[in-house]
């Protein structure tokens, strides 16, 4: 039997979402689809860590929505989700808070009347509040005892600063000082209708158009908060930190660069791939299948609102820091020596593809992208330039990124464990 060789599209055409700017400012962005009788509605809120005046503020807010309202106890509301099969969820990054609600067509109304309550009425319960900073106290505390939480916040410091939006990390003992007129105060200055926009995907008809619309109006618009301040990054180019007893060191390597709307973002998102972005990359066959120092090696380029950078990470044996990070540089150094294979990019091309025809893979998945696309202030019109992008992108090209932008002596390095490697 011959195989047959592996055909990536030369493009995707992806719905562009219908905007309506609603009466408040609020952009509306809809994309329908009747394949399946369920919807979701996402309301994102510049409302991350980022702009919050007081530590872990951001999160209180957004994952304390659900805890109660004017109408309904946290109970209730969480009852109510459940009896009608909704899911709701929050997530929170630097820069934003999402929101979203997903039901089944048929439990559409009721629904939104759970999300009006959890949007528009939150209390944000002192009893709720105390019991929540408690368990993610505790929650914090055991986390930052394994070397790679504590590498992950001292790489973000290295990268940005220890008073950057992007790189500071509070104590875990601020959750005891977080007070509920903090939360509220947060909750009234950044969910507001000019922070906000929303995207809806699904089986969406003339009535949810509406109800959501009317919903979203709803949402109060208020004077603008005090913009976050956003000092240049103060880079350090090494850091140890110690963690007795530690078995494995956890590494990171990485360098701040640019966000996803620069030329070169999809670029070096090929480099990182080749790098570090699926099982057989350079750095799982050097590390893991050669040496035997590793499970698992990454490499990714991370967007944020204004800037984005490029990092390695993995976990070694404490005994193998030394050569697991010469064996790293080398291989940085390699992308950016000598042009890759034909073969090899072509497989880079064709994982890189695949995994966005994966996202891509139904409404909820078109809505995440979309999203992703509004934040870049783009649309759904990038996902086919990008794939071209990729296509056309030559082993030189790959090669000059490297060398431009992966110089060793602007990387940041930063391990935690048992023993200094330099």
């Amino acid at each position: 039997m011959t195989r047959q060789p592996r055909i990536t599209p030369s493009q995707v055409e992806v719905a562009a979402a219908e905007r309506t700017r609603l009466a408040n400012g609020i952009d509306l962005y809809t994309l329908p689809s009747d394949d399946f009788e369920v919807l979701r509605i996402s309301f994102v809120f510049r409302a991350g860590s980022a702009v919050q005046q007081v530590p872990f503020s951001a999160s209180a807010a957004a994952n304390l929505l659900a805890e109660g309202s004017r109408d309904m106890t946290g109970a209730e509301i969480a009852e109510r989700l459940d009896y009608y099969g909704s899911w709701y969820d929050v997530n929170l990054d630097r820069d934003y808070a999402y929101i979203n609600f997903a039901t089944l067509s048929k439990f559409f109304d009721r629904t939104l009347a759970v999300a009006e309550q959890i949007l528009l009425y939150p209390t944000f319960p002192e009893e709720e509040l105390r019991s929540y900073c408690a368990k993610r106290r505790q929650r914090l505390a055991i986390e930052r005892t394994k070397v790679d939480v504590e590498a992950r916040e001292a790489f973000a410091k290295a990268l940005f600063g220890a008073g950057h939006p992007y790189g500071i990390s509070s104590d875990e003992a601020e959750y005891d000082r977080l007070t509920r007129d903090a939360v509220v105060a947060f909750h009234t200055a950044h969910y507001t209708a000019e922070n906000c926009f929303v995207v809806c995907s699904g089986r969406i008809g003339a009535h949810e158009r509406q109800a959501i619309a009317a919903l979203a109006e709803r949402i109060p618009q208020r004077a603008a908060a005090a913009p976050a301040v956003f000092p240049e990054p103060q880079t350090t180019c090494s850091v140890f930190v110690e963690h007795p007893g530690a078995v494995q060191s956890s590494l990171r390597i990485g360098r701040v660069l640019f966000p996803r709307q620069h030329p070169d973002f999809v670029g070096m998102q090929v480099v990182a791939t080749a790098l570090g972005g699926y099982f057989g990359s350079r750095l799982m066959q050097n590390l893991r299948e050669e040496h035997g120092y590793t499970y698992g090696a990454v490499a990714a380029m991370v967007n944020f609102e204004r800037t984005g950078y490029f990092a390695v990470a993995t976990q070694v044996g404490t005994d193998v820091t030394r050569e697991a990070l010469r064996e790293i540089f080398r291989e940085i150094e390699r992308l950016g020596e000598k042009p890759m294979s034909e073969e090899e990019l072509g497989l880079v091309r064709n994982m890189m593809i695949g995994e966005m025809m994966r996202v891509l893979d139904g409404p909820f998945g078109i809505a995440d992208v979309t999203i992703e696309n509004i934040l870049c202030g783009t649309d759904n019109s990038i996902i086919s330039e990008n794939i071209r992008r990729i296509r056309r992108i030559t082993p030189e090209e790959v090669r000059q990124l490297a060398r431009r932008y992966l110089r060793r002596e602007e990387l940041v390095t930063v391990v935690a464990g048992a023993e200094k490697p330099w």
